[in-house]
């Protein structure tokens, strides 16, 4: 591991499959990453960006989670800007999910749970793919070395011997914890993109749905609905989406 900047506040470390910045800075806020790097390096050459980062709930659950950014709305609460989504990088996050699912035996007798989240907050306009990575819900799994090795294994192994996917889905409905997603991401052979909570189904529209398909850096082929989980939006959106899957071509799955 060699050092290739080092300031007061952040350090970049060169690794044999990836570099490791560490800074002193609020990771959702980071949509300008060349301040950190002082423009050292060329962004051009990294594949993907992904965030280390602590997982905050009421529940204090003890959780495993990790999914992509972006806001859907005109209101901002945690960085990034409103209405627009990072890109997202479908078969990094389910590699990352099928090898800490493979890990579950050195977690779960601990209460951990391991599911993805819908996408929220930022950073949304870097110029790569955006993957968070957390441990939740609060300072004792934050300080739990057997979660934090697991989650480095994991996430060594996935970059180390990754996959690519061809099924690739957005994915519409259900809770911020999306159990039904997650499922899908570890049963079956389908990547997702963009997750949207029933919480955030108001603010989309063809133009948002434009959005989730094209800020995947691998090509969308179907949109998965949360039937149960659409809530009050549930006509508005099949018409909007019977109306969208068939104008781009996409088949429409109901789980």
């Amino acid at each position: 591991m060699q050092s290739i900047y080092n300031s007061s506040k952040n350090e970049l470390l060169r690794c044999q499959y990836f570099d490791l910045l560490t800074i002193d800075g609020n990771a959702l806020e980071m949509d300008d990453i060349n301040k950190y790097i002082n423009g050292k390096e060329e962004i051009d050459k990294y594949t993907c960006f992904i965030f280390l980062s602590r997982h905050r709930s009421e529940s204090n659950k003890p959780t495993l989670t990790c999914h992509s950014t972006g806001n859907f709305g005109d209101v901002v609460v945690a960085g990034g800007n409103a209405h627009e989504l990072a890109l997202t990088y479908p078969s990094l996050q389910k590699c990352y999910m099928l090898k800490l699912w493979s890990n579950r035996g050195k977690v779960i007798d601990h209460g951990y749970d391991i599911v993805i989240e819908a996408t929220h907050h930022g950073p949304t306009s870097l110029p790569k793919p955006v993957l968070f990575i957390e441990i939740g819900s609060s300072e004792k799994q934050w300080n739990d070395i057997n979660a934090i090795s697991t989650v480095c294994e994991s996430l060594l192994a996935t970059v180390i011997d990754f996959k690519q996917f061809n099924k690739v889905a957005i994915a519409l409905g259900g809770t911020h914890y999306p159990y039904k997603f997650t499922n899908i991401l570890i049963e079956s052979d389908i990547a997702l993109a963009s997750v949207v909570s029933k919480h955030n189904l108001m603010h989309i529209d063809k133009s948002m749905l434009k959005q989730m398909i094209d800020k995947s850096v691998e090509e969308v082929k179907y949109i998965i609905l949360d039937w149960k989980g659409l809530g009050r939006e549930k006509d508005r959106l099949v018409r909007l989406i019977n109306d969208f899957s068939y104008e781009y071509g996409l088949e429409v799955i109901k789980v």
